[in-house]
């Protein structure tokens, strides 16, 4: 299934039935995102998805001599899988077949913008990825079982299409040294800390001493090499990645160079699409701040299709004005910074996810931050009275005491999460028990030598 908008038009009648099925899904879908009187429930969730696989199933069945086409019903369906996976991910079923496809959908993007960079990425990137690939890997092979063929198969094909896309990007730095890899992250953070610079700059504040800082970094490392080389501190010269590493260096400097020269001075002709880009950059990095009180995951959506109607704007990799004219460089690399780095927001946001329900997650982050505080007093040298432990001792039992026959319950309901809310509460519980037992013990240990 596509990811584009551009998609031809419907070119067999026997797909108008299922794409008017699937577009009254993606409306129902819509709807049950929109409200938030409720927490949104499993079963709802699951009938739409069974809903939707049976389409799949009918369409595949209609397209036995044609599989590689591409039309509106593609990108109707795209859309419910895309709610499907974020609203699995709301239910906290994240470790489900259906949560992959929306976390596959964003590594695809940032993929595919590392490759548009030419090299301006470290294996640090690649790193992180790779782990959530696998891990999506595991959880789609032990669903084999329990869901559709048909979506397993879909899934599968999309990991193995950001698995290429890490691999011809993993290729690329293969040539670099193990002794040139710690500089070459250090340039890509320093590239990335001018953009970021750049990007919060306005028109009566532009952050020049930082930058400038930043830009005086790259001299001292271009004033470090030796006959042209980058040399290790015992004199050797590493072979594998100098001219890698070189490049990326001058790149560097000649955009620290252009942001100093323009000082966030954008094209007025993209001003609209500057802002627009700054202000979900904005939210996601605000969601990000209060994200275990605050994120629905399928509010995400929004924020996905915003992202992807810029980017699927762009001509032959170019942002353009209304007259078709491509920006200038400094805007241009702008306003993809501002696309990359909110693809990167939502990807930790997914991946950061809890599997817990909405129903669990007051409870949840409530004991997260009973944790938090716990470790903090252990970490401090503990109590001097077990009296101190009385107000988290009170609260853990009263969070304890909400369970009905050992389960958390809203309503008749029994939310998704149990058992990390309860494996949590038992870390509570066994944090406590020990700080107030070494308050004890050093207590009678003062009683004994008095």
């Amino acid at each position: 299934m596509a990811e584009t908008a551009a998609v031809q038009p419907l070119l067999d009648a026997k797909e108008q039935p299922i794409f008017d099925k699937v577009l009254g899904i993606r409306e129902n879908l819509s709807v049950l995102k929109r409200d938030k009187s409720t927490y949104i429930k499993s079963q709802d969730v699951v009938n739409l998805y069974e809903q939707l696989i049976e389409q799949v199933h009918l369409l595949n069945n209609t397209r036995v001599d044609k599989r590689t086409e591409q039309n509106a019903v593609d990108r109707a369906l795209d859309d419910c899988f895309q709610l499907i996976s974020l609203f699995f991910m709301t239910i906290g079923r994240n470790n489900e077949a259906p949560a992959v496809y929306a976390i596959t959908s964003t590594i695809k993007r940032l993929g595919d913008h590392l490759i548009e960079t030419k090299g301006l990425y470290s294996a640090k990137d690649l790193e992180h990825v790779t782990k959530t690939l696998e891990k999506m890997r595991v959880i789609v092979e032990r669903s084999k079982t329990q869901y559709s063929p048909h979506l397993v198969t879909l899934l599968e094909a999309r990991l193995d299409a950001c698995s290429e896309i890490i691999s011809n990007l993993q290729r690329f730095l293969s040539t670099l040294s193990p002794e040139l890899a710690p500089l070459q992250e250090k340039l890509i953070s320093i590239l990335r800390s001018i953009s970021a610079a750049n990007t919060r700059s306005t028109a009566r504040a532009f952050p020049l001493s930082e930058v400038k800082e930043l830009q005086a970094q790259l001299k001292e490392i271009q004033n470090s090499k030796v006959d042209g080389k980058f040399v290790l501190p015992d004199g050797q010269v590493p072979e594998g990645g100098q001219d890698v590493v070189s490049d990326l260096l001058e790149r560097t400097t000649i955009w620290a160079d252009t942001v100093l020269a323009r000082q966030g001075q954008i094209d007025e002709a993209f001003r609209q699409t500057f802002d627009g880009l700054c202000t979900i950059r904005n939210k996601l990095e605000s969601i990000s701040l209060t994200q275990a009180w605050s994120l629905r995951e399928t509010d995400l959506f929004s924020f996905q299709r915003e992202l992807d109607k810029y980017d699927e704007s762009r001509v032959k990799g170019n942002f353009v004005n209304s007259d078709g004219k491509p920006a200038d460089l400094f805007t241009e690399r702008t306003l993809l910074y501002l696309l990359r780095k909110s693809y990167a927001s939502i990807y930790f946001l997914l991946i950061s996810s809890e599997p817990v329900s909405e129903a669990l997650l007051p409870i949840f982050n409530q004991l997260q931050t009973l944790r938090r505080c716990l470790l903090e007093v252990k970490k401090s040298g503990g109590v001097s009275s077990p009296r101190e432990l009385y107000p988290y001792s009170m609260k853990l039992a009263s969070i304890d005491n909400m369970k009905v026959d050992g389960k958390f319950m809203v309503g008749s309901d029994i939310p998704e999460g149990q058992g990390s809310v309860a494996a949590l509460l038992a870390e509570c519980f066994e944090l406590n028990y020990e700080l107030r037992v070494e308050a004890e013990e050093a207590h009678q240990e003062t009683e004994v030598s008095v």
